[in-house]
C-alpha cells in the first residue's frame, strides 16, 4: 500500500509516522523548512510520555517525484484545499482513493470536485496533535477517526480503516459521515476561536461564566443551522457534547490557537464562515458566529 500524505502539520507528522510501519509513506507538502527536516532526519513523533522517534519517510515538495499513491491522505490547511486536492487528482492511481480528514466543513465538495466521488472519501479525526518544530510533532489526544463511505468506495475505506487501526490509529467505517462531520464542526466552532483569542487551552471556555455563555451561544447556533440542513446530530444536547471535548482535551492547544500564534492564516471561513453562510441561505440567524468570526480574521489579518 503506498499512501501520500499532502501536508507536514502536526497531524501530518502524526499520521506519517504511525503509518509509515504499516504502509509505503510518502510525505508531500509546500513548507520547504517542514520537508527539509523530514528529510534529513525523518518525522519525529513525541508521545506523552516523553518518548521520542523518528521515522524515515520520503518527503518533497515536487508532486512529480512522488510515484502514484493508493490513498492521498489529505491533513493541510482548509485553506490550502484546492491545492492539496489538484495534487491528490495527480498522484492517485486509477482506483486509488483520496480522503480528507481535515476540519471544516467545506473541503468534501472541493475534494470531489477535483478527483470525482468514486475516488474520495470525508472523514473526521479526534486525534489531536502539536507542533513542536520543522518535522517534529506530539500526539497529544489519541482518540478514533471516522472515514464516511458509501457502495462505491466501502471496501476501500474497510481497507484503509483496517490500515490505520493496525498501527494504531483507531478508525472506524461510516455508513453516513455528515452528522460526525457537523457534531466536530460544533466543538471547532466555539473551541478553535476562543481559545485563539484568548490564548487558552482547551478547557479554558468552561472557566467563567462569561467565557462559558459565549461559548454556549456560539454552540446554539451552529447547531440549529445543523438542523436547518436536515442533519439529525448525533447526541441529544450539543452545549453538553461541546463541553464534554473540552474537558477531555483540557490540556491540548487549539489548531487555530497554534495557528495566530505563529502568525499563520487560520481555518476561520470553513468553520465558523460556513456556519454563517449556511445560516443566511437558511433564514437562521449567526450574530455570535459573525461577529467571532470577523475577529479571528481580524487577529490573523493583524498578525500577518
Amino acid at each position: 500500500m503506498r499512501v501520500v500524505i499532502l501536508g507536514t502539520g502536526a497531524l501530518g507528522c502524526v499520521f506519517a509516522a504511525r503509518l509509515a510501519p504499516c504502509a509505503e509513506v510518502a510525505m508531500l507538502g509546500a513548507w520547504a523548512e517542514g520537508i527539509a527536516a523530514v528529510r534529513r532526519d525523518g518525522v519525529c513523533l513525541h508521545e506523552r510520555d516523553g518518548m521520542r522517534r523518528c521515522v524515515p519517510v520520503q518527503a518533497t515538495t515536487d508532486p512529480a517525484e512522488v510515484s502514484p499513491a493508493d490513498v492521498a491522505l489529505l491533513l493541510v490547511k482548509s485553506y490550502q484545499t484546492d491545492r492539496a486536492a489538484a495534487w491528490a487528482a495527480q498522484l492517485l492511481t486509477p482506483d486509488g482513493l483520496a480522503i480528507t480528514l481535515q476540519n471544516g466543513l467545506d473541503n468534501g465538495p472541493k475534494l470531489i470536485a477535483a478527483v470525482g466521488r468514486s475516488r474520495s472519501a470525508v472523514g473526521v479525526t479526534y486525534n489531536g496533535a502539536i507542533l513542536l518544530g520543522p518535522g517534529n510533532a506530539r500526539h497529544t489526544v489519541r482518540l478514533p477517526t471516522h472515514i464516511g463511505a458509501t457502495p462505491e468506495t466501502e471496501e476501500r475505506v474497510a481497507t484503509m480503516a483496517a490500515l490505520f487501526t493496525d498501527c494504531g490509529l483507531e478508525t472506524h467505517v461510516a455508513g453516513e459521515i455528515e452528522p460526525l462531520l457537523w457534531a466536530k464542526a460544533l466543538a471547532n466552532v466555539a473551541i478553535n476561536p476562543l481559545t485563539a483569542l484568548w490564548r487558552i487551552s482547551n478547557g479554558g471556555p468552561l472557566e467563567t461564566p462569561e467565557r462559558r455563555a459565549l461559548l454556549v451561544a456560539l454552540v446554539e447556533e451552529a447547531a440549529a443551522v445543523a438542523r436547518a440542513r436536515g442533519i439529525e446530530l448525533p447526541f441529544g444536547d450539543p452545549v453538553a457534547y461541546v463541553e464534554g471535548v473540552c474537558r477531555a482535551t483540557a490540556a491540548n492547544r487549539s489548531s487555530m490557537l497554534q495557528d495566530v500564534e505563529r502568525g499563520r492564516p487560520t481555518e476561520i471561513d470553513s468553520l465558523n464562515g460556513v456556519i454563517v453562510t449556511e445560516g443566511k441561505r437558511l433564514g437562521v440567524p449567526t450574530p455570535v458566529n459573525e461577529v467571532v468570526w470577523r475577529l479571528v480574521r481580524g487577529v490573523a489579518d493583524g498578525s500577518g
